[in-house]
């Protein structure tokens, strides 16, 4: 086989060692088999408190298809992570919001995030970090999703 670079390859391996540095912290152990999805989602719900956030937003923000964010909320309400509000002018609708649960594991999540981003990003230049995220940009508009 040739020593070639593959970017999916790479991206599959940095995901397994965040993955697995993140499990070992034991912050995404707990309570309840919380992963890091849920945990992303939690987060986002959090720091959007003062707007209506609905499935469509998760959808989006995380580009994921509506079946697994559906499956994914419904395993949130159901563990208290989550209450699904309904909203006045369309009885479709159910704004998201993050029970008192979900903002004490946020809490203790952002702590341990923090930490594994001054991990990730020592020894890189504010420029490297640039073109990285610049990359990762252009690497999400060749699959397909929108800028």
């Amino acid at each position: 086989m040739e020593d070639k670079q593959y970017i999916g390859l790479e991206i599959s391996r940095v995901h397994n060692l965040l993955r697995r540095n993140f499990t070992q912290s034991g912050v995404d152990c707990e309570p309840e088999g919380m992963t890091g999805k849920y945990g992303w989602i939690i987060g986002y719900l959090v720091e959007h408190l003062d707007e209506d956030i609905y499935q469509k937003d998760i959808e989006s923000v995380f580009s994921l298809r509506r079946s697994t964010v559906s499956n994914m909320l419904k395993l949130m309400e159901r563990k208290g992570y989550v209450d699904r509000l309904p909203v006045d002018n369309d009885a479709r609708l159910k704004k998201l919001v993050p029970t008192q649960k979900a903002l004490d594991i946020h809490r203790r999540m952002v702590e341990e995030l923090q930490k594994r981003e001054q991990l990730l990003r020592q020894n890189i230049t504010a420029e490297e970090l640039d073109t990285f995220f610049a990359v990762l940009q252009k690497l999400r508009r060749n699959m397909g999703e929108e800028p």
